[in-house]
C-alpha cells in the first residue's frame, strides 16, 4: 500500500507537471482530459465486483496517459492476478513521462497511435479487461482524411458505420473491440452525449447488437468529473458476448459509482425503440418512442409508448417550422450600435434591426415602436447588403470603407463569409413573434433553462436564437386571430422543465442545449388545450391534415 501511494503520488505529480506545459485550449483540442484518481479507482473497485475473481487478467488502457486507471488496477487488484497489462499513448510527451514512471512494472507500453494498431489474432492475446477514458476530440478537430479512415477502420471492426460527426472517443470504442477477447469486460468513462445525440446512434447500436450492455452510469451534470473540461460523463460497461434473449441493462444515476442516486433495469428491446438515452435516467416509464420530425408527412399524432398506457403527443413541429438564427460569421463587425453607425456612416437602407443576446433581455416580451424596431432595448443593426463590391464602391463610399476595415482584419476569409457571395450579405431570415434560447442553466426553483420571447418587433436574432414560424395554418388561424398570439405564447411558456430536459442535451455544470429538431419533437398538447377553449375553438385535426 506504501508503495502504490508513493507511485500514485509520483504520478500525480508528473501529470500536473505535463499539463502545465499545455495550454487549456491545446489539451481541449486533443481531448486530453486526466482521470481524477478516485475515479479511476471507483471505477477499478466496480470493476472487481464484476470480474471473475479466480481469472488471471489481461488488460489494456488504449489511452493510457499517465496510467490512472494502471495505477488503480495495481491497488484494487491482487497482483498476482494481473497477467499483463497493456497500453497506448500517443502523445510522446505523456508516454515517456509514463514509461519512466512505471519502469519495473509488468506494462507493456506503446507510444504510439492507437488507432493505427494492429490488433492480436490469437483469442488468448487479446485482453480481457478495459477500462478506458478515451481522448474527447470533437470531429471538427479531425481532417476529412482521418475521419473517412477512422470510419471506414471501426466499420471493418463493428460492422457499423459510425456518423461522420462523432468524435474519436466513439471510434476509440468500436476499435478496441478487436483488441477485447471473447467474453471481455470493457468500462469506458466517456461523454454522456452519445445517448441522445444522432451521431451517437452508432455507438448505441454497437452497445445493443454487438456486445452485451451491462450498466450506464450516468454523473449528474451539475458535478462535473472533471476539473478542466464542462462534460457530462457516463460510464458505460459491457461484455464482449452476443446479448441474450430479453436481456436488460442497468441505468445508474446522479450519485457515485458505487452508490448512485437512481437505479432502473431497462429491457434492450425497448432500449432499442427509443432515439434518447438520456431522459431514461429520469423517466418512470420504461421507453418513449418518439418519430422524426421529418416523417409526419402523414400527420398523425405521436405516441408515447410506456409500460402503462399509449399516450396522443402532438409535437411542436406541428405548429412551427423551426431554425436557427442568423449566423454572421463576425457578430463584432456586421452588428453595430447606434454609436457605430453614426461613426462610420453607414447607410440606413442596409441596417436592419437586430435584438441583443437573452441576457441582455430584462423580460420576455419585445415591444416596438411605429417603425418596428425594438424600445427599451440597446439599439443594435445588422449590416447586410447585397450589391456587388463595384456598385458599393461607386455609389456608397463610406460603406466601402467601412467594409475595407473588414477586408484588413480579415472578415471575409473566415468560413461563414468567404463561402457567401458577396462576402458582406447575410442568410435570408424574416422576422419572427416567436423565439426561443437555445442554450441555458435550470434555475435553482426548477424553472426551464429555456425562455420562449414574445417579439413584436420586426427585429432579426442571431444563432443564439431558435426561430419559431408559424406553419401556413397557424399563421392564417393568428391573422384572422391576433389574440391567440398571447395564447400560444403562453402555451410555450408553460412548457414544463422536465420535458425540455427529456428532449434536449445536457453538459457539465448543468448547462443544458436544445437543437431545432429536438425542440421541434417536444409534445405542446397545452397548445392546444388553450386554443381549442377559445371562443372560436381549434382543433388538432386540422393540424394532421395541414
Amino acid at each position: 500500500m506504501i508503495e502504490f501511494d508513493s507511485s500514485e503520488s509520483q504520478r500525480l505529480k508528473t501529470q500536473h507537471q505535463l499539463d502545465q506545459l499545455k495550454s487549456q485550449q491545446e489539451r481541449n483540442k486533443l481531448g486530453q482530459f486526466a482521470t481524477p484518481t478516485e475515479l479511476a479507482q471507483e471505477i477499478m473497485e466496480y470493476a472487481r465486483t464484476i470480474f471473475a475473481p479466480d481469472l488471471p487478467i489481461r488488460f489494456i488502457d488504449p489511452a493510457f496517459g499517465t496510467g490512472a486507471f494502471y495505477s488503480s488496477l495495481l491497488k484494487v487488484f491482487p497482483i498476482t492476478q494481473i497477467a499483463e497489462a497493456r497500453g497506448f499513448e500517443i502523445d510522446p510527451i505523456y508516454g515517456q513521462a509514463a514509461v519512466k514512471l512505471w519502469q519495473g512494472y509488468k506494462l507493456n507500453l506503446q507510444l504510439r497511435d492507437f488507432t493505427k494498431s494492429v490488433p492480436p489474432i490469437s483469442e488468448k492475446k487479446k485482453n480481457n479487461l478495459l477500462i478506458c477514458n478515451p481522448p474527447y476530440v470533437r470531429h471538427h478537430h479531425l481532417s476529412k482524411a482521418e475521419k473517412q479512415r477512422l470510419q471506414i477502420l471501426s466499420e471493418q471492426v463493428t460492422g457499423i458505420k459510425l456518423s461522420q460527426q462523432a468524435g474519436l472517443y466513439g471510434h476509440f470504442l468500436c476499435l478496441s473491440h478487436a483488441w477485447l477477447a471473447e467474453n471481455g469486460l470493457a468500462g469506458w468513462l466517456i461523454p454522456g452525449e452519445f445517448m441522445d445525440v444522432n451521431y451517437g446512434q452508432g455507438i448505441r447500436k454497437y452497445l445493443l447488437t454487438r456486445v452485451t450492455l451491462l450498466r450506464i452510469h450516468r454523473f449528474d451534470p451539475k458535478q462535473t468529473q472533471f476539473n478542466d473540461a464542462l462534460v457530462s460523463s457516463a460510464i458505460v460497461w459491457f461484455k464482449n458476448s452476443s446479448p441474450p434473449t430479453n436481456h436488460k441493462a442497468e441505468f445508474t444515476y446522479g450519485g457515485t459509482l458505487t452508490h448512485p442516486a437512481t437505479t432502473k433495469t431497462i429491457a434492450v428491446q425497448e432500449l432499442s425503440s427509443t432515439t434518447k438515452w438520456n431522459k431514461l435516467f429520469l423517466l418512470p416509464t420504461l421507453a418513449v418512442r418518439i418519430s422524426s420530425p421529418e416523417k409526419h408527412k402523414d400527420r398523425a399524432p405521436l405516441q408515447l409508448q410506456s409500460a402503462s398506457a399509449n399516450v396522443e403527443r402532438v409535437p411542436l413541429s406541428y405548429l412551427f417550422d423551426i431554425k436557427r438564427g442568423l449566423a454572421t460569421g463576425a457578430n463584432s463587425f456586421f452588428i453595430l450600435d447606434s454609436n457605430k453607425v453614426s461613426q462610420y456612416q453607414i447607410p440606413t437602407e442596409f441596417l436592419r434591426p437586430i435584438l441583443p443576446n437573452a441576457r441582455y433581455l430584462p423580460h420576455s416580451e419585445i415591444h416596438a415602436d411605429e417603425n418596428g424596431n425594438p424600445i427599451m432595448l440597446p439599439s443594435l443593426f445588422l449590416l447586410a447588403c447585397n450589391l456587388p463590391e463595384k456598385e458599393v464602391e461607386a455609389n456608397y463610399p463610406s460603406l466601402w470603407k467601412y467594409l475595407q476595415m473588414g477586408v484588413s482584419a480579415g472578415i471575409n476569409t473566415r468560413f461563414l463569409c468567404r463561402n457567401r457571395n458577396p462576402w458582406y450579405s447575410q442568410e435570408k431570415r424574416l422576422p419572427c413573434m416567436f423565439i426561443c434560447t437555445y442554450m441555458g442553466r435550470q434555475s435553482p426553483k426548477g424553472e426551464t433553462p429555456f425562455r420562449f420571447i414574445l417579439n413584436h418587433s420586426k427585429a432579426l436574432v442571431t444563432n443564439s436564437y431558435l426561430i419559431l414560424y408559424p406553419r401556413p395554418m397557424l399563421a392564417e388561424v393568428l391573422s384572422h386571430h391576433s389574440e391567440m398570439v398571447r395564447l400560444v405564447w403562453q402555451g410555450l411558456t408553460s412548457i414544463s422543465a422536465n420535458t425540455f430536459i427529456e428532449e434536449g442535451r445536457v453538459y457539465g455544470g448543468g448547462l443544458h442545449k436544445v437543437e431545432p429538431k429536438e425542440l421541434a419533437n417536444i409534445p405542446v398538447d397545452n397548445i392546444f388545450s388553450l386554443l381549442h377553449n377559445h371562443p372560436i375553438p381549434i382543433q388538432k385535426q386540422l393540424f394532421y391534415e395541414a
